[in-house]
């Protein structure tokens, strides 16, 4: 009787600890090979070709962004007033820049003419803005005259 009340004796268990270890050890060493090869520090052919110098790159255009002055044009919606407000500047070439800045108030005329004939449902359209730059775009370019204005970025275009 004196048997059943010993507890048997459980087998030990084995370190798991030279398994961890291993298996770290094949990840370092895998990882190493893979950025020894990667890299062509192992296996890698000889390159006899020259480097390229890298050269400066192209120098850029002439051009030269003139402010137009800020825009706030009333809208009407269903009886209230809300209010757009705009700011754009004219990208022009840089021979071009004092014409265009003489030209500012008939510009701005012309946006501000434009502005007010939008309807508030069209500014609901995701490609309105696009729509609307374009056709900005175009009545500057017929004011200014061609090709003294490339593109007109707009900067601040808020709905109140």
């Amino acid at each position: 009787m004196a048997d059943d009340d010993t507890p048997e004796e459980e087998p030990k268990k084995k370190s798991k600890l030279p398994l961890i270890i291993g298996l770290v050890l094949a990840l370092v060493g895998g990882g190493g090979g893979f950025f020894a090869v990667y890299s062509g520090m192992l296996f890698g052919a000889e390159s006899h070709e020259k480097e390229v110098e890298i050269e400066h790159p192209e120098k850029l255009p002439d051009i030269a962004f003139v402010e137009v002055d800020p825009l706030t044009v009333s809208l009407l919606d269903d009886g209230r007033d809300r209010f757009l407000r705009f700011r754009a500047q004219l990208e022009t070439p840089g021979r071009y820049e004092a014409d265009v800045e003489k030209l500012l108030p008939r510009i701005t005329d012309v946006l501000n003419s434009n502005l007010r004939a939008v309807e508030l449902d069209d500014l609901k359209n995701a490609s309105a803005l696009v729509r609307l730059r374009g056709q900005m775009l175009r009545r500057v370019q017929l004011v200014v005259g061609e090709g003294r204005v490339n593109d007109l970025l707009i900067m601040e275009f808020v709905l109140n």
